[in-house]
């Protein structure tokens, strides 16, 4: 899985960097088939600042995304995470349904 780091007008610590990239490896336990990833974290003001994250997950065909804001980064990527987490379990259950619709229909013409 490729993924892309992106700090918005600021130079992020290498810890969160670290924990950014870590819980966007962890999303690879959910679905196989994610071929590249993007983060960006960014914030509204200087002074009692609003933290941003987003994360972007290519997977075949379609693009997930989740952002959150919190006064933190790390709450904001694990939640974003947590985010893409389940939109990744939806999505391959809907996968996986389609797949079954489509093997019972050749099945009933047979």
């Amino acid at each position: 899985m490729n993924i892309k780091f992106t700090a918005r007008h600021f130079t992020p610590r290498a810890g969160l960097k670290q924990h950014a990239l870590e819980e966007v490896r962890k999303l690879a336990r959910f679905y196989d088939g994610i071929v590249s990833a993007t983060v960006i974290l960014s914030y509204e003001r200087a002074t009692n600042s609003i933290k941003t994250a987003e994360i972007n997950i290519i997977v075949y065909g379609k693009v997930l995304s989740a952002t959150q804001k919190s006064d933190d980064y790390v709450k904001s990527i694990d939640a974003a995470a947590e985010k893409l987490a389940q939109r990744l379990r939806t999505y391959k259950s809907k996968l996986h349904s389609k797949d079954k619709t489509r093997v019972r229909k050749i099945q009933d013409k047979l």
